[in-house]
């Protein structure tokens, strides 16, 4: 077409056709998932004004937890005001990698980034020959994205750990309040007979229970560290049981019951979407394998990809088509429940 072959702002037309396309599918696809978010956020709105009812003091305790998290030290106290001062909302980073479990404060995480950002754009400028400008933004999507996947394989695999034993920790309490026992003897057991993850978070509750604090105000504080909405559901039980009466023991073994189903039905679920994740991966690892092969037969072949400015923008759009595919893949096979 003798409109391909003509130029567009410095640019070939069909490079600013493709460039132009692949924004609006952007457009559309992010249209999709905040139109799509709309029934996940409703929900959280509703979740959140049950627990504001049934939460004491809830305004006050937030209050504790910045005041907490501005006492909260990493050793690295520069590092911390430059990210207090630069990022929008510090306590979202600070939430996320406490729900670890582990003491990752957000200096070290902020400093891994900026590592993984120099090491990075430095290895592609030395050993791969590539722009600076391209480098430094290859560079700058790995220091952000890297250490961001870690930690969300960190908080996902403590989550599925907790919400598997979870329903087990439930059940000795349930046993415990049948046989006689009061509630924070079933929650002591539960730290003392159960593994980590959970068996940690009810010794922590133990422990602030004999600093002085209430079983509510304990649990909230538990809540607060993880996360998960599985706990949440198990406090809010227990707040309205003691407000309303009622039996306790049964209210408890039917959430044991319903946790049980839910996880359930997320492991179907996954069973039956495990073709369709397996194909995903295949496809997106196949360029990445080509790549490499063509690369240790004949790396000259490959190299205007990265000399040539042509090059650079069919690389970039490449992978910004590789990146819309997986969005899309994994958006298929997730399912909220």
């Amino acid at each position: 077409m003798p409109f391909l072959d003509g130029e567009l702002f410095g640019l070939p037309s069909a490079m600013v056709i493709i460039g132009v396309g692949a924004a609006v599918v952007v457009a559309c696809l992010g249209l999709i998932v905040v139109m799509s978010s709309g029934a996940r956020k409703t929900v959280d709105r509703r979740v959140g004004t049950v627990v504001a009812r049934v939460r004491p003091g809830a305004l006050g305790q937030q209050a504790n937890t910045g005041l907490r998290s501005r006492q909260e030290s990493s050793g690295l106290p520069v590092i911390e005001a430059v990210a207090r001062a630069v990022l929008p909302r510090p306590d979202l980073l600070r939430n996320r990698l406490r729900h670890t479990g582990r003491n990752i404060g957000m200096a070290q995480y902020l400093l891994a980034c900026l590592t993984i950002m120099a090491g990075t754009s430095a290895a592609l400028i030395l050993f791969v020959g590539l722009s600076s400008l391209m480098s430094v933004a290859v560079g700058v999507i790995a220091g952000i994205g890297l250490p961001h996947l870690v930690i969300g394989f960190m908080v996902s695999g403590r989550r599925e750990s907790f919400i598997g034993q979870f329903p087990d920790a439930i059940d000795l309490i349930v046993r415990g309040l049948k046989s006689g026992l009061p509630v924070t003897e079933s929650i002591k057991t539960v730290g003392n007979e159960i593994p980590d993850p959970v068996g940690q978070e009810f010794k922590l509750i133990v422990d602030q229970l004999s600093l002085g604090k209430t079983l509510e105000e304990a649990m909230w504080m538990a809540t607060e560290r993880l996360g998960i909405s599985e706990f949440k559901f198990f406090v809010v039980s227990l707040s309205v049981q003691r407000e309303t009466g009622g039996n306790l023991a049964e209210t408890l073994e039917n959430l044991a019951d319903i946790l049980r189903k839910r996880r359930q039905t997320k492991l179907k679920i996954r069973a039956l979407s495990s073709e369709a994740r397996a194909s995903a991966m295949i496809i997106g690892a196949l360029p990445f394998i080509m790549f490499v092969l063509i690369w240790m037969v004949n790396s000259d072949y490959l190299m205007p990809l990265f000399t040539d400015p042509r090059g650079n923008w069919m690389l970039g759009i490449g992978l910004l088509w590789l990146v819309i595919g997986f969005g899309v893949m994994a958006k298929m096979v997730r399912f909220e429940i």
